[in-house]
């Protein structure tokens, strides 16, 4: 009897480390060859750099996009030097990073749009596009962002650093938790998939 229990607790637990560490879409679950009928596009989308440029979106097609909401005060913010390393390395066949600072979470982005570029600039020498600061939550949210949260599983953004990969198209395709480092294998592997493609 205690065996049977211990083997229950043991797997409970192994479950509920699976689940709590995944990304929110499984990449396995992801083929390339199956095209979703009902899949979340942003081509048509236009949104605003940090110098204030607008920016159609469908100006990267033919690109496999990194989109993260980030912010300059968080426990997450050395993700950048992760995010410049995977951008110095994929840029040039064909990858994109577009990062949005935002600010509503515990006030971890309250500068300027100068402010935000400097600090980028200075600490983490980012060449990567910077966008507009933007929010990510509630009625008043980005129409990016009330784009992206429809994708399955669907959802509000719940930190600073959550990371959708786009592919050639414009369709989402991955979701991941902030937590899931810029340079982990399931990113990576996912980046180099969508550029063969």
């Amino acid at each position: 009897m205690k065996n049977i229990f211990l083997i229950s607790a043991v797997i409970i637990i192994l479950l509920l480390f699976v689940y709590l560490f995944k990304p929110y879409n499984s990449y396995s679950s992801y083929s390339y060859s199956e095209q979703n009928s009902d899949s979340i596009n942003i081509n048509d989308l236009k949104v605003l750099t940090i110098d204030g440029t607008e920016k159609s979106l469908s100006d990267y097609n033919g690109k496999v996009l990194l989109i993260v909401n980030v912010a300059s005060k968080c426990g997450y913010t050395p993700q950048y030097e992760g995010m410049q390393r995977l951008y110095d390395r994929f840029n040039s066949q064909g990858f994109e990073i577009l990062a949005f600072p935002c600010n509503d979470f515990k006030n971890q982005e309250p500068g300027t749009n100068e402010e935000i570029a400097e600090f980028c600039r200075t600490n983490y020498n980012i060449t990567f596009q910077l966008f507009d600061k933007i929010k990510v939550l509630g009625e008043d949210r980005s129409p990016l962002y009330e784009r992206l949260i429809q994708f399955e599983p669907a959802g509000d953004i719940s930190w600073n650093f959550e990371k959708f990969i786009v592919d050639k198209n414009g369709n989402v395709v991955v979701r991941f938790k902030s937590n899931v480092k810029p340079e982990s294998e399931e990113i990576i592997s996912i980046i180099e998939g969508l550029l063969i493609q």
